[in-house]
């Protein structure tokens, strides 16, 4: 958090304001009115790759510096290209509500005896102080065999941090493989025994 983006007021075109790499925005408030802004698309998508969920300081237009999170981002489906990004300004003081990344940590056992690993969620919603806000919660996968789960009850949590999401969500199962054409006359003769 320790750069800060300049937002600029947004005149013009939105088309043209894409052309000269700039994003239209809007900053979000309840302290404020919304102001419609544009920030830097190579600034903004720096951002998005180290932490989409940070806190970041913008200069608005109006020469106040706030702290945001990034609430909402929309892109072109075919090109990637950012069309609008939505900030929420937040209170340094009071409790954040945000999603954060789930960071899955080890390689499971059950890949290694031929499962397939299927990740359920990526994030989860916490509460916390935003200057204790971390950049991702670590799940160890490792001694997950086939057929088994872990659940948001099972990640480690900072003792700053509250967990929102329900704990019994599943977040990562390792499933069986299935094997194809070695149905056995066992496997069909209940089905034949229900008729």
């Amino acid at each position: 958090m320790s750069t800060t983006i300049l937002l600029s007021e947004r005149t013009g075109p939105v088309k043209k304001l894409r052309e000269q790499g700039q994003v239209p925005a809007v900053v979000y408030s309840s302290r404020m009115d919304s102001e419609h802004v544009t920030v830097p698309e190579k600034e903004i998508r720096a951002s998005l790759k180290r932490n989409p969920h940070a806190i970041l300081n913008v200069a608005l237009p109006s020469k106040s510096k706030e702290s945001v999170i990034i609430h909402h981002v929309q892109k072109d489906s075919l090109t990637g290209q950012l069309l609008h990004v939505d900030f929420l300004q937040i209170d340094m003081k009071e409790k954040l509500d945000t999603a954060i990344a789930i960071q899955f940590v080890g390689e499971a056992k059950g890949t290694k005896e031929g499962g397939i690993l299927q990740v359920e969620s990526h994030e989860v919603m916490i509460r916390c102080m935003p200057n204790k806000l971390p950049e991702s919660l670590q799940l160890d996968i490792s001694k997950l065999s086939i057929g088994e789960h872990l659940t948001v009850a099972d990640l480690k949590v900072p003792k700053n941090v509250e967990i929102l999401s329900d704990p019994e969500t599943v977040l990562v199962t390792i499933l069986g493989t299935q094997k194809l054409g070695t149905t056995s006359e066992a496997d069909v003769q209940p089905e034949a025994a229900t008729e």
